[in-house]
């Protein structure tokens, strides 16, 4: 279960099986972001996703997935295997300029903007965009404007004729909106769905998803729920105002609700009807080890370089791990190889001991707990000793699929004589005793971690403030340190790049020393796509594909 989801500023456990719809990773086929390709054919995308959302205020797509193809939004990602994934302007003329020591960012939106029907994307399609996403009946989406924004709290959307004063469309290029605090990353904020733009006599909650009104290369034509969607060219779109899409195909059909072993069965032996294609959904364990040992296959096995933190969290409210050295001990006592193996072996990821991702900038190696993966059994029994800790017994809740990695977590425990009960769980009982409840149902807890966007605040703020415990939230270590909020709170309101990631870098440390995660593994995703498909690009920032820049050979 990876996680990748949205609160304060926040992100979810992403399932293995992911749709179309969201992503996260590292890693390259052919070319980066701005490599050119031909014009032309119609691609397909398997999913075993059953349904599609194309309503930007309910939806949780990384700017580089499928909502991307259909609607811009204030600012993109230009993402690359060889670099860091770069801010760029995609509807503003620029990432935005803050003022107000932070608490005011100003965007001017590019001339010759339209959606698909010819109007005009104004300002106050941002605005209107922006506040249907405070519509009660509109849920789900990501939720961190909704923090930021001055009065947002109590702002419940514009269905009723209420505006949100923190969201100024001062003329129709102009848009300036007002936070409560400073906050330095709020360009990379401005590139989640809720910022794209929205005609004022649209948005009907209920038909929005599937009808959306484009203002990217591509319109919806179709849309059948468990069958599929396809999109067209939206002709109305200048390539020449978009950095981020370079509009290949002439159309794109998503295959939904379809068997991902099956899929990768048929691009593996690159049949005639799965050449212009790829598998949104990561290649299943028995096909990752079909497909790597068929030459056949070659580059069309794409696997991302290390990604989203996969960790087992200690519950710090658990008296059993309430002492900093029994958590400790355990940082030593796990056995990261064992559990590398059960998740598939090295192309599964890289051994974690930092809990900032590789492809967040600012991010610094370092291990406080010892560089051996497998651990050191001697340390974690002498730590024990010393607590008075000797014998515990621990219960660790984990999804259903996680059985394997669980016994792993479970066979580098009993080495220092620690007995770990295994609590499978389905995905909603997971969700309840582990995100919501009260904290006494488990010790431990296997969870993983891709924030939202490339930045240090959406990868620890979501896991470790305090606020987070409880509430469907993501601290499931249920960690409380009043000086790592303060710090964390300092870190984010910095505007200086520089000095924001030396702070962040600190907190990463200061975290760590109170254990209250063992960091596992950065996880690597693999893909398979067939031959007609080119630049098919994961960058380093996220380990998903780049649906804006995939083309076909022609």
């Amino acid at each position: 279960m990876i996680t990748t989801r949205r609160t304060l500023l926040a992100s979810v456990p992403v399932l293995a099986g992911i749709s179309a719809l969201a992503a996260c990773g590292t890693g390259s086929g052919s070319g980066g972001s701005d490599a050119g390709g031909a014009r032309g054919g119609e691609l397909t995308i398997h999913t075993s996703a059953q349904e599609l959302n194309f309503d930007p205020a309910t939806s949780q797509s990384l700017a580089i997935t499928t909502l991307g193809l259909v609607a811009r939004r204030l600012t993109a990602w230009k993402v690359s295997p060889d670099a860091p994934t770069e801010l760029i302007g995609d509807l503003a003329t620029d990432t935005g300029t803050p003022s107000d020591d932070g608490r005011t960012w100003t965007f001017t939106l590019k001339d010759g903007l339209l959606f698909e029907d010819g109007t005009p994307i104004t300002a106050e399609t941002v605005k209107f965009g922006l506040e249907r996403s405070f519509a009660p009946e509109l849920t789900g989406g990501l939720s961190y404007h909704k923090v930021l924004l001055d009065g947002g709290q109590d702002y419940a959307g514009p269905f009723d004729g209420q505006h949100l004063d923190a969201i100024e469309a001062t003329d129709d290029k102009t848009l300036v909106l007002h936070l409560n605090r400073p906050y330095g990353d709020f360009g990379w904020v401005a590139s989640a769905p809720a910022f794209a733009p929205v005609p004022l006599t649209s948005g009907d909650p209920q038909a929005y998803a599937t009808a959306p009104v484009s203002s990217g290369p591509y319109r919806v034509e179709s849309y059948r729920a468990g069958a599929s969607a396809r999109l067209v060219r939206n002709e109305k779109w200048d390539a020449s105002t978009d950095e981020a899409r370079t509009g290949g195909p002439d159309a794109i059909e998503y295959s939904l609700a379809q068997d991902p072993s099956v899929v990768a069965q048929t691009l593996i032996a690159d049949r005639t009807d799965a050449q212009d294609s790829f598998l949104a959904s990561f290649v299943p364990t028995a096909q990752l080890a079909q497909a790597r040992n068929d030459p056949k296959v070659g580059d069309r096995l794409v696997t991302s370089g290390p990604g989203a933190l996969e960790y087992l969290a200690l519950n710090t409210q658990s008296p059993a791990l309430a002492d900093v050295r029994v958590r400790q001990a355990l940082q030593y006592a796990v056995d990261k190889e064992s559990y590398r193996t059960a998740k598939g072996g090295d192309i599964s990821g890289d051994f974690a001991t930092t809990l900032i991702t590789p492809g967040i900038a600012g991010r610094k190696e370092y291990s406080l707990y010892g560089e051996e993966p497998a651990g050191d059994p001697a340390k974690a029994t002498q730590l024990l000793a010393e607590a008075g800790a000797a014998g515990l017994t621990l219960r660790l809740a984990i999804t259903e699929e996680q059985t394997a990695s669980a016994e792993a977590i479970q066979q580098g425990l009993q080495r220092t004589g620690i007995t770990v009960t295994i609590l499978p769980m389905d995905e909603n009982a997971y969700a309840s005793e582990v995100r919501a409840g009260d904290g006494t149902a488990y010790d431990l807890a296997l969870s993983s971690w891709q924030p939202d966007i490339p930045s240090a605040d959406a990868n620890l703020t979501p896991l470790f403030d305090s606020s987070q415990i409880g509430g469907g939230n993501y601290n499931v270590s249920r960690y409380s340190n009043a000086a790592v909020d303060q710090a964390m709170l300092e870190a984010s309101s910095t505007l200086d790049a520089a000095q924001a990631q030396e702070r962040w870098a600190a907190i990463d440390e200061q975290i760590m020393q109170d254990a209250p995660v063992v960091p596992l593994i950065y996880s690597k995703n693999s893909f398979l796509h067939g031959s007609g498909v080119t630049t098919f690009v994961i960058g380093q920032f996220p380990a998903y594909p780049n649906y804006l820049t995939v083309t076909l050979e022609r």
